[in-house]
Parts: C-alpha cells; sequence; structure tokens
C-alpha cells in the first residue's frame, strides 16, 4: 500500500497517540517494531500517519504498549478504522485541509467550547453575514459559494441526530462589528436568539466591562469527543491551522474556557419572565443592540 500524500488530522493524531504510548512504555521505535513482528520503517510511517493500521496490529501495539485502557483503546480503533468520507468529502477540490479537519472533528464531537472576539462563530453565522465577510476582497476568498454551502452545511449539526452541545463564548466586540447592512446584522443578532432556544447550545456575551484577558486568549474551539483525552483545540490562523491535543495544552484551554464562561454574563435564556433580566445579561445586552441599530 502505497504512503498518503495528504493526511488528515485524524489521521495525523491517531499516528501520535501511537507514537506517546510507545514512549511511555520506554520503547524505541525499533524495539517497539521487533516485539511485533514489523519493521521499523512501517512503524515510523504509522506514527507519522503516512499509512494505515489493522485493526488487530493496533491492538497487539496497545498492548505490547501497557494500554489497558479500554474506553481510550476502543476509540484508537474507532479513529482507525473510520473512512473520513463524510458530507464534507464533496468539498475536498474547493476547499482546504482546515475545513475539511473541522468539518471531521465536529462530526465525532461530544460537546464544542467556542470562543470568538471579532466573529459571530460559523457555526452560527445567518448566510448573509458570512457572504459580507468572504466578499471582503482583502481576505482573498476563492470559490465563495462553496465556502458559503460548506458553512451552511456544517450547521446541521446543531440539530441532528444526537447533536453535539455546544458552548460559545462571543466577545461584545463581535456583537458591534459591522459585516453586511444594518438588516444583515439585525438578523445575525435575531439569529444568536433563535440558536439560544436550542437545548444543546449556549451562548454567552463577554462585555467590555469585563476582565481583558478575553482579547488577549485568542480565538479557539475546543472539540470534545467522547473520549474527552483525544479532543483538539483548533487555532486557526490567516495563514495556517495549528491543533493542540497535548495534555497540557487541553487542561490550559479548558480552564481558560471556564474563566471566560464564569467572567461572561449569564447565557441567552428566553424563557426567563422579562423582570428576570433586571441585571445586565447576554439576552438583555443583544436586545439593547438591536434597539440601537
Amino acid at each position: 500500500m502505497g504512503l498518503r500524500t495528504t493526511i488528515s488530522e485524524r489521521q495525523h493524531r491517531l499516528g501520535g497517540e501511537l507514537k506517546q504510548l510507545r514512549e511511555q512504555a520506554g520503547l524505541n521505535a525499533a524495539e517497539a517494531a521487533q516485539l511485533i513482528g514489523m519493521s521499523r520503517a512501517q512503524l515510523s510511517h504509522i506514527e507519522l500517519g503516512r499509512t494505515s493500521i489493522l485493526t488487530e496490529r493496533l491492538l497487539e501495539l496497545c498492548r505490547t504498549y501497557g494500554c489497558t485502557d479500554k474506553p481510550f483503546v476502543d476509540a484508537l480503533v474507532s479513529m482507525s478504522e473510520a473512512t473520513g468520507k463524510g458530507w464534507w468529502s464533496a468539498y475536498k477540490k474547493h476547499l482546504g485541509p482546515g475545513a475539511l479537519n473541522l468539518a471531521e472533528l465536529e462530526s465525532q464531537a461530544a460537546s464544542l467550547r467556542v470562543h470568538e472576539s471579532l466573529f459571530i462563530p460559523g457555526l452560527f453565522q445567518t448566510i448573509d453575514y458570512a457572504r459580507a465577510i468572504f466578499d471582503s476582497p482583502k481576505l482573498g476568498i476563492e470559490n465563495i459559494d462553496e465556502a458559503l454551502k460548506f458553512r451552511m452545511e456544517r450547521q446541521h449539526i446543531l440539530t441532528g441526530k444526537n447533536p453535539p452541545s455546544v458552548h460559545a463564548v462571543i466577545h461584545e466586540a463581535a456583537l458591534h462589528m459591522r459585516f453586511g447592512s444594518t438588516h444583515v446584522v439585525r438578523e445575525q443578532l435575531v439569529r444568536l436568539i433563535e440558536l439560544a432556544r436550542l437545548p444543546n447550545v449556549t451562548i454567552q456575551v463577554y462585555p467590555f466591562s469585563a476582565q481583558a484577558y478575553a482579547a488577549l486568549s485568542g480565538n479557539f474551539v475546543h472539540v470534545i469527543p467522547r473520549t474527552p483525552q483525544l479532543g483538539t483545540v483548533i487555532l486557526d490562523h490567516a495563514t495556517a491551522t495549528d491543533y493542540l491535543c497535548e495534555p497540557a495544552q487541553l487542561r490550559r484551554y479548558g480552564t481558560l474556557f471556564e474563566r471566560l464562561a464564569d467572567s461572561a454574563l449569564k447565557p441567552v435564556d428566553v424563557s426567563l419572565a422579562p423582570e428576570a433580566h433586571s441585571v445586565k445579561d447576554s439576552l438583555s445586552l443583544i436586545q439593547h443592540l438591536l434597539y440601537m441599530l
């Protein structure tokens, strides 16, 4: 079997986890390969995500490395056996690996934690709001129609079967940004209130009056699968996407998000009586901005 020319984040992560197990067992690549009757080169390609591994071999590696955490091993098997195909496969010719990796990771998520400081999160954007962003000539986005279709299709996870819980902390600055006309901005703010009615969606606004570290933390998405230690923090930059998966990194961003949520206004909750909003909360702030438009 030939080596992969394109390696997905899932494939890269699987190899990285196997390498980490090997190193924790105190084995170098040559020693581990010899123990299971595999060449060192083949094991190296597996650890780099360049080639697949049979389920039997994967289980043999886990036993050799002394990994007895069955839920974790089962999750590795699921990662290995996944085809990587999904609704996002139709966009391979039009979009880069960052978008495709995000969609695949989201499809396996039990929960998503999102922090945005200048944009409404993509999962919450209306099509006109997204178009206003993509139409910016300075961004240089090609295949705008395909990018819009992709973004709208991503949002199906919010209402699909067994949807993940989605908790977003959005800086107040993002609510003031004018992408598109007043009508577009108004529709987008209303959309946030509508989405907050979903039982699996929590939306909080981080106000200007709160501590400044929200502006310094940067945007990120913490994708948490059913096996949390296989979670991924995604940092999306203008020219590249970083995937953080080290335990210390996951703990750091988990703590950071909790601090953001603690300092943000109470979540949008349309079920409360009007008098319950006597103290400023996320809903009252959004409604105030709607009134000011």
